[in-house]
């Protein structure tokens, strides 16, 4: 009976309540509660709300209470400014800074989207199952982002000393996890200066990064971040569970085990390797193909590991025809079937039907970067010029000579400064054999460009350059117009015209040749005319009683290879004179130990060839002899057969055109006398304050 009392008081305390607050509203003050009010509407909605077992349930599911933010001011309820009459919006159940209904807690609240007052805020769970986009879904706004970085790398710079390198393992990192396409490097390059610091990283992230052997896997490590399993491990567990697919047939399995993987940017070997196994295993293909489609499909392999993976499939197929003799027509048939089924990108068999013809002419390149590279080490250890002529007349690509000379000059600098010498002595031999002005001018040209590249690797690679160059003057390889030549093709403001500008300065210095002739360190540090003195003792030691081997070794301690011919044309007119062939053993013997080249050798007799007028005073028989020492060259390999007619003609047509040129001197001079003559039968007729007029009699 006491519990029964307690809720009827609690009853009609609760409905009194009710009835106040509803007897207020309908009050001119209507929306605002008084002081005393909100203390017993407080009390209530405590007692009400709290977990007494005195208060009904049933009352509570009649009498909903809705609690008021307590310290939230109430506003006004915003009335019609029209004048008519009519109810409150809503009942003045909703609305922004209401409370609902009186005692409204879990009943439908009143809320209208088109209300001036609608705040979003107040349906939040609604929001909830709603499909949310996510802002960074579309691929241009992260390229745009990394923009943005890129042009902002000067700024961050100042803060942090190493952005660029921190900037260029991001881009990598974009780049491997397949955020960023591989073009976006490329096309990044060409919207930004050369001079700014996100070209350095875009530059650095190519070079260091993105070309490394296993470049994804050293990306993936640098942050520490790891899968904790070498590439080897990796590719044979994906042999592994290929395999197994194909006994099992199980395609989600198998997409589970390339998940577990956790090598998304090695995703290319797993295509590869089935596309592998489909060719060598013909009943395995419908599986093959359904489990590429399946992952393509689910986003598992990216459209771009895939593309890559049917490239390298493709780079290989040489080497896979020795075990599968079919193997082309066989990949021929999985592209079209990938295509068809639209897990591969079309634009695969664009750019390899456009680039078939391109194909076999980047083979080549790369057959003979490959072939020049071991030609060139061979000679930095044999320092034989007439073999390393003869393998590169054995290529048969004379069209790749500037390549060659970009690779030996690229490869001298990062060595000593003894292959740096012979690199310079082999530039002046083939001059002289096979490579054309053209050639050395193109593959300098090529070496410029890509100056700031080289400098990557080599710190002191333009002033190496610039010394290149002035030697290729100094050594008549190039004249000093092709140095302009050069800098015209290159940028205004580019590493490679400020190389061009120092070796100009170079050659224009004085005692520029002697300088340069030494500035790998070659030579005895003596002057011109001293070797020459040097040369002379040494032969007429030898023709006195000598021994080849110590003149040989006296020949090479002079240390000067590029002034041999010096030696050629001294052994010569020595030969001349004493009447003794002992020298031309002595020359037979530095020609075969490679310590004269054939470059040197044709110099030395071209000498001798062009004054051959003056040791004639001396020695009546000059010519003829001469002439038996240029037959005994060409038996022996010294000289090229045809030299000397070759030579002459080249003498005779430049004393024809220096006969044409005094020819027409002589015909201006005749005239000059002829007009001079003429105007002294011109008679002057002179008259005040006119002027003279010359008129012919």
């Amino acid at each position: 009976m006491a519990v029964e009392d307690d809720d009827k008081s609690f009853m009609m305390k609760a409905a009194d309540l009710e009835a106040d607050l509803l007897e207020d509203m309908e009050a001119p003050r209507e929306g605002f509660l008084t002081d005393e009010q909100r203390e017993v509407l407080k009390t209530a909605t405590t007692e009400v709300l709290s977990s007494s077992p005195k208060s009904p349930s049933w009352f509570m599911s009649q009498h909903p209470i809705k609690a008021p933010n307590v310290g939230v001011p109430v506003k006004h309820v915003r009335r019609s400014h029209s004048g008519k009459l009519g109810k409150v919006k809503k009942d003045g159940g909703g609305g922004k800074g209401t409370w609902g209904k009186l005692l409204d807690t879990d009943a439908d609240t009143y809320i209208d989207r088109n209300d001036p007052n609608y705040d979003s805020g107040e349906e939040p769970y609604e929001l909830v199952g709603s499909a949310v986009a996510d802002p960074l879904d579309d691929s241009t706004q992260i390229k745009q982002g990394f923009f943005m970085l890129l042009e902002s790398a000067d700024d961050l710079e100042v803060d942090i000393l190493d952005a660029v390198e921190i900037l260029a393992l991001f881009v990598a990192r974009a780049v491997v996890d397949d955020i960023l396409p591989p073009s976006f490097v490329t096309r990044a390059r060409k919207s930004l200066s050369e001079s700014s610091k996100g070209f350095q990283v875009l530059q650095t992230a190519e070079k260091s990064y993105l070309s490394a052997p296993h470049h994804a896997e050293l990306v993936e490590r640098r942050w520490g971040g790891s899968t904790h399993i070498t590439v080897e491990e990796v590719k044979k567990r994906i042999s592994d569970l290929l395999r197994e697919y194909v006994e099992s047939g199980d395609t989600s399995e198998a997409c589970r085990c390339i998940r577990q993987l956790g090598v998304a940017f090695f995703h290319h070997e797993v295509v590869k390797r089935a596309l592998v196994l489909a060719m060598e295993n013909r009943a395995a293909e419908p599986l093959i193909l359904k489990l590429l489609k399946e992952a393509s499909e689910e986003g598992l392999i990216s459209s771009s590991q895939m593309n890559k993976g049917f490239t390298r499939l493709h780079d290989s197929l040489d080497d896979l025809v020795l075990d599968i003799p079919s193997a082309k027509s066989l990949f021929e048939s999985l592209v079209q079937l990938a295509v068809t089924d639209s897990w591969l990108d079309s634009s695969f068999v664009n750019s390899q039907g456009d680039g078939n013809a391109a194909e076999a002419e980047d083979e080549n390149l790369r057959r003979y970067k490959k072939e020049i590279v071991t030609i060139i080490h061979e000679y930095f250890l044999s320092d034989d010029i007439p073999e390393l002529i003869r393998s590169l007349e054995d290529l048969g690509l004379p069209e790749y000579n500037p390549i060659f000379l970009k690779k030996l000059i690229t490869l001298a600098m990062d060595r000593k400064n003894r292959e740096k010498e012979m690199a310079s002595v082999l530039l002046s031999a083939l001059h002289i054999e096979i490579f054309s002005t053209k050639n050395i001018v193109d593959g300098f040209t090529l070496l410029l460009e890509s100056a700031e590249d080289t400098a990557l690797d080599i710190l002191d690679a333009s002033n190496e350059l610039a010394l290149f160059l002035a030697r290729a003057v100094i050594d008549d390889v190039l004249a000093p117009l092709n140095l302009e030549e050069i800098g015209n093709r290159l940028a205004p403001n580019c590493s490679g015209s400020e190389t061009i500008h120092v070796a100009q300065s170079l050659v224009n210095a004085r005692h520029a040749g002697e300088r340069l002739l030494r500035c790998w360190g070659g030579g005895s540090g003596w002057a011109v005319e001293d070797a020459k003195d040097k040369i002379v003792k040494l032969l007429e030691e030898y023709e006195s009683g000598g021994v080849v081997g110590e003149a040989c070794e006296c020949i090479r301690d002079l240390g000067m290879p590029f002034f041999n011919h010096e030696v050629v044309k001294k052994a010569l007119v020595m030969a001349m004179e004493k009447k003794n062939d002992r020298m031309l053993d002595l020359l037979q013997e530095c020609y075969s130990e490679g310590l004269i080249t054939t470059n040197q050798m044709t110099k030395g007799f071209g000498r001798v060839k062009d004054g051959l007028d003056d040791l004639a005073l001396d020695i009546p028989d000059a010519d003829d002899k001469f002439k038996v020492y240029y037959e005994h060259a060409v038996v022996r390999g010294w000289l090229v057969a045809g030299w000397l007619a070759r030579h002459t003609a080249f003498e005779e047509d430049w004393c024809r055109r220096q006969d044409q040129t005094f020819l027409q001197v002589d015909h201006q001079c005749n005239q000059k006398q002829h007009l001079h003559s003429q105007s002294l039968h011109l008679q002057c007729n002179c008259t005040p304050n006119k002027r003279i007029i010359l008129k012919p009699l």
